[in-house]
């Protein structure tokens, strides 16, 4: 029988949430969406200010408290309302399975997100495209299989996520342009189709990853695993003394960290950042590429193909439309791709 609302506290609310969030919040895969860790970021204050408080108790002041302590940490304004409504969404699905009174819901929607100029959180910096001599100065600081994620997103304006999990088994390479078709991606669970365009200087990227990747067609292209193995394989190349016997495999028996078969959008974001630093150009994010390949399209062949190279849904209203797009985009890609 579900628990009455005067009994639960937040903290039970939260932890039989997080739960569901675990299975419902899940790539086709089983692997845990990005979101899932944006849910718990957003609970963080809630716990903390009250995680033993009745759910029957918490309202829109309470709400507000919690904004106001993100506020105080410095987040910025946007982030900050895509937080709190989060912590709603957690609400509406308590009232779904009858644990709280769905007035305690109602309630929660009347606090309105924070506007701009009307409140002390900060705005945040528009992501702006990055210099592209920026991204040729960290090109040679980068390891091999980072750097050929950078020049894909250059040539393509695929999103960050796409490059991580990019396989040989989704790209469709029959023609002169090859198709890549995530299964995975930001709009899949809307039922929409994102075919990504890879021209001839994206298909030269992906040239030298291919004899690795045709041997196992279902796994990442670029893969943080493999990245060592080609850096311990150049090293052992360059070494000019013979190796010692119990030098051979000096591997750990049970390393703490193993490096995994696919790049996280924040570890490669974090090796394009060191990346960066060395070259001794300004910071920059993989995001930017995105930015900077809509502006160079957008510039030199209007704001529809942009849209459709970008996969953005508002491109693609019929069937038909979106058919005449892609072979636009093809075209597009074969000249800049």
């Amino acid at each position: 029988l579900p628990v009455k609302s005067s009994d639960l506290t937040i903290n039970e609310m939260l932890l039989a949430f997080l739960e569901h969030a675990a299975t419902y919040y899940r790539t086709p895969d089983g692997q845990p969406t990005s979101e899932v860790r944006e849910l718990k970021l957003s609970l963080i204050p809630v716990r903390e200010l009250y995680g033993l408080t009745s759910v029957a108790e918490f309202g829109p002041v309470a709400l507000a408290t919690v904004r106001t302590q993100m506020v105080e940490r410095g987040l910025c304004r946007k982030l900050i309302n895509r937080r709190i409504d989060r912590i709603k969404r957690i609400f509406k699905w308590a009232v779904a399975q009858g644990t709280v009174p769905v007035t305690v819901y109602q309630a929660l929607q009347t606090l309105a997100g924070l506007r701009a100029g009307r409140t002390m959180a900060r705005e945040s910096e528009p992501v702006r495209p990055v210099d592209p001599d920026h991204v040729v100065a960290t090109l040679p600081h980068l390891g091999r299989h980072v750097r050929g994620m950078v020049e894909l997103q250059r040539y393509t304006g695929m999103r960050p996520g796409e490059v991580c999990k990019l396989t040989l088994a989704e790209i469709d390479r029959s023609g002169a342009v090859w198709l890549y078709r995530p299964r995975q991606h930001k709009t899949a669970h809307h039922g929409k189709e994102r075919v990504i365009p890879l021209g001839p200087r994206a298909q030269s990227v992906l040239q030298t990853f291919l004899e690795t990747a045709q041997q196992s067609p279902e796994l990442p292209v670029f893969s943080p695993a493999r990245q060592r193995e080609d850096r311990y394989a150049a090293m052992r190349a360059a070494r000019k003394s013979s190796v010692q016997p119990s030098q051979i495999n000096r591997k750990k028996v049970q390393p703490k960290r193993v490096p995994g078969t696919r790049f996280e959008t924040a570890a490669y974001a974090q090796a394009v950042a060191k990346g960066a630093k060395k070259a001794g150009v300004p910071h920059w994010h993989p995001n930017q590429l995105r930015h900077l390949f809509a502006t160079l399209v957008r510039k030199e062949y209007g704001l529809e193909a942009a849209q459709v190279l970008l996969g953005h849904s508002r491109a693609d209203v019929t069937q038909v439309y979106a058919e005449r797009d892609l072979t636009r985009a093809a075209a597009v890609a074969t000249q800049i791709g």
